[in-house]
């Protein structure tokens, strides 16, 4: 995301002498991306960030594929995953391809004895249920239901829930996650007619500073695995820094939709886009006022992409049978469009209350053991007469 963020305290310049009152020198990082050309920051630390003492345990968290060719429409009952008290073992990989893994989690517990940081993929997290405070190394940030959290790769963080009922829809997604650029100038600056602009986004305010050595566990996933390793510092000892590379959170109702005479094409709820797929949302909105408007979606066919649809809240006018939690995945290759009776009931409506999360993959995604556990096998057929 192209935009500057600065908190805690930093020198005048970087790669400079920055001295703690003792004398001492803070220890600088540059974390970055892309090499040394994409969105970096520069953060200051009490102590080495690079003091590894042990290396424990390393351990696979692949999905197992059930269906790799897969060219069955499906709808998963997303609340059926059972809840469990760790947040990593409860994030379960229901969709994935080369590009991204889409993840449901319904964890009960705040993480407490460990930290995690995922080295592979940045981790856009939505928050269906759930209150709580996402604590990282670059400071933390307040959530609540219908919230974004944007994590880029390499932030060391936590989450941190007010109560047990928690449930999660995570993309993770193996190329950076950015604003969409055709609300964007130039510069990176959000333009007019985007559906939220700067404003919207809430950076870190409260930066989380520990002065301590001794033994922190940090979980990292890294190629599908997740590696153990024991630090000798506190990950969050940063002073300050700043830079375009930290996590942020943007609550889907700062969503503005965009709105038309005759139905809109899913491209104007664009909120997050990738080089590999893109995140839509989907909120309350007029429907078509033109006078002969029909407000449901007309039947498309999905060439180039596997449609993943999110159900959170409200009436979802366009499916028969879906509940909040639900997903519901169109794969490339088929057209699909409204249920039997769906258009019609549209017709004369000024107004949808639905709010949902869409994830359009550029790849087949694979279908996994997980997704088939709470799979209605025959939603596919749901467009029969």
């Amino acid at each position: 995301m192209p935009f500057y963020h600065k908190l805690g305290k930093i020198p005048p310049k970087r790669h400079t002498q920055f001295r703690k009152k003792d004398g001492n020198l803070y220890y600088e990082q540059l974390f970055g991306t892309i090499g040394f050309d994409g969105m970096s920051t520069n953060s200051y630390h009490e102590h080495r960030p690079t003091m590894v003492k042990e290396i424990r345990k390393q351990y696979s968290v692949k999905p197992k594929i059930a269906k790799a060719n897969n060219i069955q429409s499906y709808r998963f009952r997303g609340f059926q995953v059972p809840p469990e008290n760790d947040y990593l073992e409860s994030r379960k990989i229901v969709l994935t391809n080369v590009d991204c893994n889409i993840i449901l989690a319904a964890p009960k517990q705040s993480t407490k004895d460990y930290f995690y940081k995922n080295t592979d993929a940045d981790e856009v997290i939505f928050i269906h249920k759930g209150t709580g405070k996402l604590r990282t190394m670059l400071g933390n940030l307040d959530f609540k239901y219908g919230d974004y959290l944007v994590i880029p790769r390499g932030i060391i963080y936590k989450l941190d829930f007010d109560d047990e009922n928690n449930r999660l829809f995570i993309v993770e997604s193996y190329s950076p996650v950015y604003t969409p650029k055709r609300y964007r100038n130039w510069f990176g600056q959000l333009l007019e007619h985007s559906p939220f602009c700067e404003r919207d986004l809430r950076r870190p305010e409260e930066l989380e500073t520990y002065d301590e050595k001794g033994d922190f566990l940090i979980k990292v996933k890294k190629q599908g695995e997740i590696i153990e390793m024991v630090y000798a510092s506190h990950p969050f000892d940063v002073v300050g820094y700043d830079g375009y590379n930290f996590p942020y959170a943007f609550s889907i109702h700062d969503f503005e939709p965009i709105t038309g005479r005759i139905h809109q094409p899913p491209p104007v709820h664009q909120t997050f886009e990738t080089n590999t797929f893109v995140i839509c949302s989907f909120v309350p909105r007029l429907y078509d006022y033109h006078p002969n408007a029909i407000p449901a979606p007309y039947n498309h066919s999905n060439i180039d992409s596997d449609e993943v649809l999110y159900y959170v809240d409200g009436d979802f006018m366009s499916r028969n049978d879906i509940d909040a939690g639900h997903i519901s995945l169109h794969p490339a290759g088929i057209p699909h469009g409204p249920h039997p009776g769906a258009t019609e009931r549209s017709i004369g409506e000024t107004v949808t209350e639905e709010l949902a999360v869409m994830v359009d993959a550029f790849k087949p995604l694979q279908v996994t053991e997980e997704a088939m556990k709470i799979a209605d096998e025959d939603y596919y057929k749901s467009w029969l007469e």
